[in-house]
């Protein structure tokens, strides 16, 4: 995924953080504020009617009532749903570090299929692996910024 404000990423300031997040099109804030707002709104509401509106026995009731809806709410641990959670994250993480291209594997594949102790299959060896290093640059740099930074234009990958 190519990030277009990766500029800004980069120069981010301690207090210009708040801006990057809600400029981040992938931000958690940007996923879950209206969730929040509906909920921090529906709090305000029932603890406002409970604490200025009801009287003493509706105090009770409304106690009652949430002892009630408490029972019920633990019939679903949050540690079984937090386990759920860990192990997508986990899960995902290990996804990308898989995936990751590792050219040691591949190396030890050329030196093992293409033969020869000659100069021609040195040269051919050392070759193929540039161009693997090549590909892998050229993957990193359009993802990352500290790579992309590090070789900004064809002449310095060259």
């Amino acid at each position: 995924m190519t990030v277009t404000y990766s500029s800004k990423v980069a120069n981010a300031t301690f207090f210009g953080f708040h801006r990057l997040l809600l400029r981040w099109k992938g931000s958690i804030y940007k996923l879950l504020y209206r969730e929040f707002i509906v909920f921090a709104t529906l709090y305000t509401a029932i603890s406002v009617l409970y604490r200025f509106f009801l009287t003493g026995s509706q105090k009770r009731f409304f106690e009652k009532l949430s002892i009630y809806c408490d029972k019920y709410a633990e019939q679903i641990p949050v540690t079984f749903v937090l386990g759920f959670y860990v192990t997508l994250v986990v899960n995902r993480w290990w996804n990308q570090f898989v995936n990751l291209p590792w050219p040691d594997r591949l190396m030890f594949l050329i030196s093992s299929c293409v033969q020869g102790r000659d100069e021609y299959g040195r040269l051919l060896r050392r070759t193929l692996m540039r161009y693997v290093n090549l590909t892998s640059l050229l993957i990193f740099r359009s993802v990352s910024t500290a790579v992309y930074k590090r070789f900004p234009t064809m002449d310095h990958v060259v």
